[in-house]
C-alpha cells in the first residue's frame, strides 16, 4: 500500500531477540516514530497529488503516501467517466484525522482550487473541455466543468431543437466556454459551437450547388405555425405555409409530420443569410390546370367556404381552386350587410359561376342568381294599389324605409303615414323591425324603388271633417299641447285644431291650461293646408252679443255682414256667423213690420 523503497532499518535492532521471544528493547513510541518517518508530511487545507488505488460505485479510494489512505464519494469524479485505477489526481486535505481515524480528502475542492484558472484558459484558448450534465434548470440544463457548475443554454445543446432536454441529464460531453462572469462567477458553455464550424462547410459547400427549380430529399425538423423547418443534410431550408398545398392551409401539421421525409424543391436562397426558400405543392400540377375546359360562365359549381369576410366568401371548388362569393352576389337586397349574415366557413354551397379567368386564375361567383330577380316581375307582384305587410328596416328625417320581401325595398314619406297627426320623425310612429301596413302608390323599376303610403289605407278623414268643422260651428275639445304661440286642441270628433293665446282667455279673465276640456268655436278651415283654427273666447263673446239689443242702422248691418259671408278670417272682427244671422233675421222681422 505505502511506498516503502526508502524505508532504513534500526542499525542497533537485535534481531535475535526478535525472532527468540525474548525482550525487545523498543518502546512502541519509536516504532511509531520511525514509520512516521517514512511517510509524507502532510499539512491540512492543501492540494497535493494522489494516486487511485480503488473504484467502485460509491467511493474513490486515493493514496497520498499518508498512513492512511482518503475516501473520496465517486459523485466527485461524474465528469470524468475514463478514470481509472492508478490514475493521478489532485486532492484537498480537509482533515488528517477524523473521529474514525481516516484521512478526510476531497477531489472537488482541490479541482474548485484551480478551476477559474482553467475555466479562463478554456476560454482564452478556445479548448474543447468535458463537463458531466447534472440536472435540467430553466431555459437549459446544469453541466459540472471541473468541479464549477456551468450553464448549458437548451439552444446551445444541438444545431438542431431539443425536444426532450431529460434524455441529456447523465451524460458525459464535450464543451466548449463561451462566456464568463467574473464579478458573479457564472459560466456559460455550449455544446453547439463544437459543431457549428464543421455545419458551417457543409452549408458553404451545400449552398454553392442549390440551384433554383432543384429538387432535394430532407426531413422534417420542426413545425410551426407560419411553415415547416426541413434539414436538406446539414443546412436548413423553410416551406412557407403557403407553399405546402395549392389549398388552403390552416395548420402545417394537416400535411407533414416531425422526421418525416420529403421530397422539396429549391425556389430560392441566399447566400449571405444562409436563407432557403423550399415549395412543396410545386412538385404537382398547379390545380387550375387541370380544370374542367368546359366550365364557363353561367354554369352551377358546389364548393365549401374556406374564408369569409366581411366583403364575401371563397368558396374552395377544387383543392387549389377558389371563386369569391361578394356580398352583393349573396342576397338581392339592397341593404349592406356581412358575408358572415349569409355564409360561414365549412359550408357546403352551390353557386353560378359569374366570372371566370383562366390565366389571371381567378373566379367569381355568385348565389343569389339561383333564385329569381323580384324585380323582373315586379308589377305583377306589386301593383299600385295594392296592400302588403312590410318590415321598418330604418328611419330617415324624411320617412321610413321598409321592406316587403328580401331585395325589394319601399319609402314612406312621412307625409304618407297619417292623415290627421302631424308627425314630425317617424320614429314617433313605429320602430325599425316592426310590421306596418302599405299600399303601393308608385313602382320606380330602373332604381328597383316602391313608393308606398300607409294613410292610404284609410279614408281621408278631412272630407268628412269638412262638413263637421264648418266655420263658426262649435265643439269640445282638450288642450293637448301648449306652446308659446298657441295650444293643440284635439277634437272630440277626432281633428286637431289651434288656438291662438288670446282665443285660450277664459271668461274669468284666466288663461286656459294643459289638459282643460272646453268648448271651441271653429273660426277658420283650410282643407288643403289640413288647418283648424279654433277660439274658447269666442264661444262667451258671442253669448254676450246675442242678449245685445239690435242696431237700427240696418245699412252699416248690411256693409258689415257681406264680408263676414265672404271671408271668414273677416269675421273674426266683427261678430260670428250665428250672431249676423240672428241680427240678420232680427232687421228682416222689423223690415215686414
Amino acid at each position: 500500500m505505502s511506498d516503502l523503497k526508502n524505508v532504513q532499518p534500526l542499525a542497533d535492532f537485535n534481531w535475535d531477540e526478535f525472532e527468540n521471544g525474548s525482550k525487545v528493547d523498543v518502546s512502541k513510541k519509536d516504532l511509531e516514530k520511525a514509520y512516521d518517518e517514512t511517510l509524507n508530511k502532510v499539512s491540512e487545507h492543501q492540494v497535493v497529488e494522489g494516486t487511485v488505488i480503488s473504484i467502485d460505485k460509491k467511493e474513490v479510494i486515493v493514496n497520498i503516501g499518508y498512513k492512511s489512505d482518503g475516501i473520496i464519494p465517486a459523485s466527485e469524479f461524474r465528469y470524468n467517466p475514463d478514470l481509472k485505477v492508478g490514475d493521478k489526481v489532485e486532492v484537498y486535505v480537509e482533515n488528517q484525522e477524523d473521529k474514525k481515524g481516516q484521512l478526510v480528502l476531497s477531489h472537488k475542492k482541490a479541482r474548485l482550487s484551480k478551476s477559474w484558472e482553467r475555466i479562463n484558459e478554456a476560454l482564452e484558448k478556445e479548448e474543447v473541455i468535458q463537463g458531466y450534465i447534472k440536472c435540467r434548470t430553466k431555459g437549459g440544463m446544469i453541466v459540472d466543468v471541473f468541479g464549477i457548475e456551468a450553464f448549458l443554454p437548451g439552444s446551445q445543446i444541438d444545431v438542431h431543437p431539443i425536444r426532450d432536454y431529460d434524455v441529456f441529464v447523465g451524460k458525459t460531453m464535450e464543451f466548449k466556454v463561451v462566456k464568463i462572469n467574473q464579478e458573479f462567477r457564472n459560466v456559460v458553455v455550449s455544446h453547439k459551437a463544437l459543431i457549428e464550424a464543421e455545419l458551417e462547410a457543409q452549408k458553404k459547400e451545400i449552398i454553392s450547388k442549390l440551384e433554383k427549380g432543384q429538387i432535394l430529399e430532407g426531413t422534417v425538423k420542426n413545425i410551426t405555425s407560419y411553415g415547416v423547418f426541413v434539414d436538406l443534410g446539414g443546412v436548413d431550408g423553410l416551406i412557407h405555409i403557403t407553399d405546402l398545398s395549392w389549398g388552403r392551409v390552416s395548420d402545417p401539421h394537416e400535411v407533414v409530420q416531425l422526421d418525416q421525409k420529403i421530397n422539396v424543391v429549391i425556389l430560392d436562397f441566399d447566400d449571405e443569410k444562409k436563407r432557403i426558400a423550399l415549395g412543396l405543392k410545386q412538385l404537382t400540377p398547379h390545380p387550375w390546370d387541370a380544370l374542367d375546359p368546359n366550365l364557363k360562365v353561367g354554369d352551377h359549381v358546389k364548393g365549401k367556404v374556406v374564408v369569409i369576410a366581411d366583403y364575401g366568401a371563397f368558396v374552395e371548388i377544387a383543392p387549389g381552386v377558389e371563386g369569391l362569393i361578394h356580398v352583393s352576389e349573396m342576397s338581392w337586397s339592397q341593404h349592406l350587410r356581412s358575408a358572415q349574415d349569409f355564409l360561414h366557413v365549412g359550408d357546403e354551397v352551390e353557386a353560378v359561376i359569374l366570372t371566370l379567368d383562366r390565366e389571371e386564375r381567378k373566379m367569381s361567383l355568385g348565389i343569389k342568381q339561383l333564385k329569381e330577380d323580384p324585380w323582373e316581375n315586379i308589377e305583377v307582384k306589386y301593383p299600385v294599389g295594392s296592400k302588403h305587410t312590410a318590415k321598418v328596416r330604418n328611419f330617415t328625417n324624411f320617412g321610413i324605409f321598409v321592406e316587403l320581401e328580401e331585395g325589394v325595398d319601399g319609402l314612406i314619406h312621412i307625409s304618407d303615414l297619417s292623415w290627421t297627426k302631424k308627425v314630425k320623425h317617424p320614429s314617433e310612429f313605429t320602430h325599425v323591425g316592426a310590421d306596418i301596413d302599405v299600399v303601393v302608390l308608385e313602382i320606380d323599376k330602373e332604381n328597383r324603388r316602391l313608393s308606398l303610403g300607409h294613410k292610404q289605407l284609410e279614408e281621408n278623414p278631412w272630407d268628412t271633417y269638412e262638413t263637421i268643422y264648418t266655420p263658426g260651428s262649435i265643439h269640445n275639445g282638450k288642450i293637448t299641447e301648449m306652446m308659446d304661440k298657441g295650444a293643440v286642441i284635439t277634437l272630440d270628433e277626432g281633428g286637431e285644431g289651434f288656438a291662438t293665446p288670446k282665443h285660450l282667455v277664459k271668461e274669468d279673465g284666466t288663461q286656459a291650461k294643459l289638459g282643460e276640456e272646453l268648448p271651441f268655436k271653429v273660426i277658420e278651415f283650410v282643407k288643403d293646408t289640413k288647418r283648424i283654427i279654433l277660439s274658447h273666447s269666442r264661444t262667451f263673446e258671442t253669448a254676450k252679443d246675442d242678449n245685445k239689443p239690435a242696431r237700427k242702422h240696418s245699412n252699416n248691418s248690411k256693409k258689415e255682414s257681406a264680408p263676414a259671408i265672404n271671408n271668414v278670417a273677416a269675421s273674426t272682427t266683427l261678430g260670428d256667423i250665428d250672431a249676423l244671422a240672428a241680427l240678420k233675421a232680427k232687421m228682416e222681422k222689423e223690415k215686414n213690420k
